[in-house]
């Protein structure tokens, strides 16, 4: 798409607009590089700057010359961009170590760029962010200043390359809360701005390193300071900070009006290459707005349009789009949901696009990330950071920071930090049409960044103690507590893991749609808001959760079944459940493209994503079922993005479940697997299915024939169920869940709130049925009686125990209520145990429970509760042979 140039268009024709590639992590490969540069030609962009802190040349080894090979790579790139039409710029940031008025550090400088300048490059930068603004002595001796010194080596490498054309500059103070002590009166700026040459480029990222809004009033009192247009460098949809998040939503908050007064904008998008295609084409979209309409200060009938077109948008997300309609707005009159709608329609085709990927899924957020510290206010002048080191840290406008702690990977500590106590606060029905999708701001957050999250000492404890459970690999975890080896069952079920054999876009159900597409990016929306049906999500479970009074069943207050209450409660219960089914069908369509690259790079986000937002579903189902609740939400004012993890874990935070985050912490399958596990409460039409799964995998457990084990339980074909969930399921139906595949169910857990109310009455109900039902069995230890197999006499024993057992004291205190789970090896998603627990231990929760504890742990199963959080409890009974195994939440 060739996007219209306008043709009242002011702005500066040298204007530069594109991409910079300056995030941690995996890099971009030369193919996406490519492609990139193609799409940019088409959308009539032109400059591409390339700062990757992947290489180190670039930054930390900046002395070194590039090797041939090295060489031959940029070469490639180099040449590939001019075939484009596409400006390379090549960035050096030489900050951190170099010596200023060193002439040997000059001549090393200038012989490395000249290196690059024979590759075929003709644009270059400076970069001088997130360094130490201190000077060695003989720097101090040379120069008045910090700026000062950066601004003459800047001067004399540009003069030394014959004054490009195209020459950036990247200042240590390069957004408003690190300019000291602000913009109009910095030192520093002002002397960038008096020294620097007329001819380079100052660039710049806001008010903030990832900027919610930059606004004219902004870069006009900079422009007066810098004496020049300056160049943003926008993070608005880097990523790199977080990997649980990932930004597909428009170009927003930056005015049209801003166009006559920058030289350019370029923007740091996510680490995931495919990912970026809304990112980039909504940026070219902006940058071809018209700029006629961008000079009216006053609300112009064009702004009013667009108002009333965000205010339709809006309402076409909830009720239901159609793509064939369109909203009537002047010609490049730019709107950010309008421009979203044009970039998915033409994002579409890429999905078909047949592209292979190699190798398992992974992120490509740097795996090793430098610790990092911030100011309290934002303010400081001097990042707060390690430096002189291979892998630095700090916050660079190419990339927010990453902050780490000692945990084995940055993965795991960036999925811990992800879960925090507190819950924000959710909208009404009355949005404004300016800020549709935003969250009210806060004042703990008007001084934070994304990057920059809020953690509390709770969480913080709990994520210490939980620190290993996500530091064994998923292939070692053995997600059941018996492995069920039926005869002749497959290892997998067929279909769920996905072949590049099995693609169905050809038939219809399989085909994504725009509107798929449209749900995706509300889903991922950007660091400062949720997108629309994204909100929705939020609204809707908060509303179900504050208002699951309605439908519990109180005896002094009974609510009439018919009420409009209570059949508002379950309509919107079920619009919950459709907009889970959607997401649900969005996950299966995306396994079927064929474009294997751009699956592999979003499937981590949206399997998580449709397993929380299942999570949720499953909550909801068990209030509907089950009375209610009596707990309601925390409450708080937060930004949706002062907290790791996006919109999926601002959801997570709804649940009542702030102490267990680790339960929330999932490995993303390394191959695509499409098969949809649905956690719902436990009804009693389940019993024969549960009786029969509980029956084949204690089979699997013993390693016994089958054959033999079938004849020996012939007689007892319910015996296994009720010893094992029976009582539970018949005392306690409201705490339990079970999991189902397309086929069955395939696992369960079953708990009580009161373990000492389920004690007393299993001895006067459950104990008494038992002995009607198996007299023979509580007489097994009779001499008439000895015919009875061995492995019947071991569960007949287990059967008696139920009525002689007590529940010590010390247990109790703790840990007041009762689980047991069991979950099929068929299920090869590592996360639905940890999803099962959190359902339990969210009814239980609501309920008022503090803690649970599993009773009479054999060893088969020890490993199974420990990889969920279990710990034994080891001074609660002086019986030996009882193990209890417990966890407080």
């Amino acid at each position: 798409m060739q996007l219209e140039e306008p043709s009242d268009a002011k702005k500066d024709a040298s204007f530069i607009c594109g991409v910079v590639e300056g995030f941690y992590g995996r890099p971009w490969t030369l193919d996406q590089r490519k492609d990139l540069f193609v799409k940019l030609q088409e959308w009539g962009m032109n400059s591409y700057l390339y700062a990757p802190k992947d290489d180190y040349k670039h930054r930390a080894y900046w002395r070194e010359l590039y090797s041939v090979e090295e060489a031959e790579h940029l070469t490639m790139l180099i040449t590939a961009a001019k075939e484009c039409n596409i400006t390379f710029i090549y960035a050096l940031s030489p900050g951190l170590d170099i010596t200023y008025s060193s002439s040997k550090e000059m001549v090393i400088l200038k012989r490395k760029l000249d290196q690059v300048a024979q590759f075929g490059c003709t644009a270059f930068a400076l970069l001088f962010d997130d360094i130490e603004a201190e000077m060695t002595e003989s720097d101090k001796e040379a120069f008045q200043s910090f700026a000062q010194a950066q601004v003459s080596v800047t001067n004399e490498v540009y003069e030394h390359l014959n004054q490009p054309k195209e020459f950036l500059f990247c200042p240590t103070q390069y957004c408003a809360s690190r300019a000291v002590p602000d913009v109009p009166n910095s030192e520093y700026l002002n002397t960038v701005g008096s020294k620097l040459a007329p001819g380079i480029d100052v660039m710049w990222t806001g008010p903030k390193v990832i900027s919610r809004l930059i606004t004219p009033a902004s870069i006009d009192e900079l422009t007066e300071v810098l004496r020049r247009k300056p160049v943003i460098w926008d993070n608005l949809h880097a990523n790199d900070y977080d990997q649980k998040r990932i930004f597909l939503g428009p170009y927003t908050g930056r005015p049209s009006a801003l166009l006559t007064k920058l030289k350019g904008v370029l923007t740091n998008p996510n680490c995931e290459y495919g990912a970026n295609f809304v990112a980039i084409h909504t940026v070219a979209q902006w940058s071809k707005c018209s700029i006629e309409h961008a000079h009216d200060e006053n609300q112009s009938s064009d702004a009013i349009s667009a108002v009333s077109a965000d205010i339709k948008l809006e309402q076409e997300s909830r009720n239901g789009r159609s793509d064939d309609e369109d909203v009537s707005l002047p010609m490049l009159v730019y709107h950010s949901r309008l421009a979203l709608k044009k970039s998915l329609q033409l994002w579409l085709p890429e999905f078909k696009r047949t592209k292979s990927m190699w190798g398992p899924i992974s992120k490509p957020h740097v795996n090793n990330v430098p610790p990092v510290t911030f100011s309290a206010t934002g303010q400081s002048g001097v990042p707060c950071c390690s430096s002189g080191s291979l892998e630095e840290g700090g916050t660079s406008p190419g990339s927010a920071p990453m902050p780490t702690a000692d945990h084995s990977s940055a993965e795991d500590a960036n999925e811990l930090a992800s879960d925090a106590t507190l819950t924000p606060c959710l909208v009404d029905g009355t949005e404004s049409a300016g800020s549709s999708s935003m969250v009210s701001l806060d004042r703990v957050a008007e001084c934070l960044e994304p990057m920059e999250t809020v953690e509390s000492t709770s969480s913080a404890s709990s994520q210490a103690k939980n620190l290993d459970v996500e530091d064994v690999d998923d292939h070692d975890i053995k997600e059941s507590p018996v492995k069920e080896e039926m005869p002749s069952a497959p290892e997998h079920e067929e279909g769920d893991v996905v072949m590049e054999s099995e693609r169905k876009e050809e038939e219809e159900d399989y085909q994504l749609t725009v509107d798929d597409l449209c749900l995706l990016c509300d889903l991922f929306y950007l660091p400062f808001e949720h997108g629309p049906q994204g909100m929705q999500l939020l609204q809707e479970f908060n509303w179900l959760k504050l208002n699951a009074h309605i439908v519990a069943s109180n005896p002094s207050k009974p609510t009439a079944a018919g009420s409009p209450e209570v059949k508002e409660w379950h309509e919107r219960a079920e619009k919950f459940d459709t907009m889970s089914r959607a997401l649900n069908k969005l996950f299966t369509r995306l396994t079927y493209i064929n474009n294997r690259e751009l699956l592999y790079e979003l499937y981590p986000y949206v399997w998580d994503m449709r397993g929380v937002v299942a999570l949720l579903n499953s909550y909801v189902k068990w209030l509907s079922f089950n009375q209610g609740s009596k707990q309601g939400f925390l409450s708080g004012e937060q930004e949706p993005w002062v907290f790791r993890g996006g919109l999926a874990a601002d959801l997570q935070r709804l649940l009542p479940l702030e102490s267990v985050n680790d339960l929330f912490l999932y490995k993303t399958p390394e191959t695509p697997t499409r098969q949809v596990y649905t956690i719902r409460p436990y009804l009693a039409s389940d019993e024969r299915n549960v009786y029969q799964l509980c029956h084949r995998l204690h089979i699997a457990r013993t390693g016994a024939n089958f054959c033999d084990m079938e004849k020996m339980f012939h007689s007892y074909p319910n015996l296994l169920g009720d010893i094992h969930f029976g009582a539970f399921v018949t005392l306690s139906p409201e705490f339990c869940f079970v999991v189902e595949d397309d086929n069955s169910v395939v696992g369960f857990v079953a708990a009580a709130a009161n373990a000492k109310e389920l004690q007393r009455q299993i001895r006067v109900a459950w104990v008494p049925e038992m002995q009607t039902k198996y007299p023979e069995l509580f007489h097994s230890h009779s001499s008439e009686k000895s015919n009875i197999p061995e492995p019947l006499k071991d569960l007949a024993t287990k059967l008696q125990r139920l009525h002689t057992d007590d529940l010590p004291d010390a247990l109790l205190t703790y840990h007041p209520s009762q689980l047991k789970m069991w979950l099929s090896d068929t299920v090869i998603d590592h996360s639905v145990s940890k999803r099962l627990l959190t359902c339990a231990v969210a009814a239980l929760r609501a309920h008022g429970s503090s803690g649970c504890h599993v009773y009479d742990v054999d060893v088969c199963s020890m490993e199974f509760y420990s990889r969920l959080g279990f710990v034994e409890l080891k001074n609660v009974t002086h019986d030996q042979d009882v193990m209890y195994f417990g966890r407080i939440f």
